[in-house]
């Protein structure tokens, strides 16, 4: 006769009908894509406009002024490239090369508060003279007596661009410097130049 107690089943393998091996796969299933759909967010990317070369106050924006940069930044403080590019718009302040074109930094050409002035220099700019720098821009009159003076056109004027000048009257080494002149400064500045006189355009430091 057998004394022993009630046997005690045998363990049996769980097997896919078993609740609770189920649940642990659904809950290995949503950890994956909890994590992937993080993963996926945290690396998204949407395009925006940048500027291929430094953009100075006064530039009227072109298509080729343009470039496409994939980031992850605030939409509402720079231009997304997924719709019209700005082209027509007028840039308000310096956006460097490479920059993301901020929408702050643009306005209508009718509402921009400088215009592009171009003025022949009669001395060789400062090598270090491009576009970007901020300049000062000097005439020098003659009397009818032969004596020279000497007067302030504009300071802390943000130079737009740099070429050489050309044409029947350029002299060798004559350099074209368009500036940025504020609006209500342009009749003056273009009454003076018209006056004659040699200009001097002169590094004031840095960059805008």
């Amino acid at each position: 006769m057998n004394d022993a107690g009630p046997i005690v089943g045998r363990l049996r393998r769980p097997t896919w009908r078993d609740p609770r091996l189920l649940i642990g796969v659904a809950l290995i299933a949503l950890s994956v894509v909890a994590v992937s759909l993080i993963v996926r967010s945290s690396d998204a990317t949407a395009p925006f406009y940048a500027a291929r070369d430094t953009l100075p106050p006064g530039t009227v924006v072109s298509a080729d002024d343009l470039v496409v940069a994939h980031v992850r930044v605030s939409a509402e403080d720079y231009v997304a490239a997924d719709g019209e590019p700005p082209v027509g718009a007028v840039v308000t302040r310096t956006v460097g090369e490479g920059e993301l074109v901020p929408a702050s930094a643009l306005t209508a050409e009718g509402d921009a508060e400088v215009r592009a002035v171009a003025v022949t220099t009669a001395l060789p700019l400062d090598g270090g003279i491009g576009t970007g720098s901020v300049v000062d821009v000097w005439l020098t009159t003659l009397d009818d007596a032969g004596q020279a003076t000497t007067v302030a056109l504009g300071e802390q004027l943000v130079v737009t661009a740099v070429e050489e000048a050309e044409g029947a009257f350029a002299v060798a080494g004559d350099q074209v410097v368009h500036v940025a002149v504020p609006r209500d400064d342009v009749a003056a500045f273009l009454q003076a130049i018209a006056s004659g006189g040699d200009v001097t355009v002169l590094g004031s430091g840095g960059a805008s």
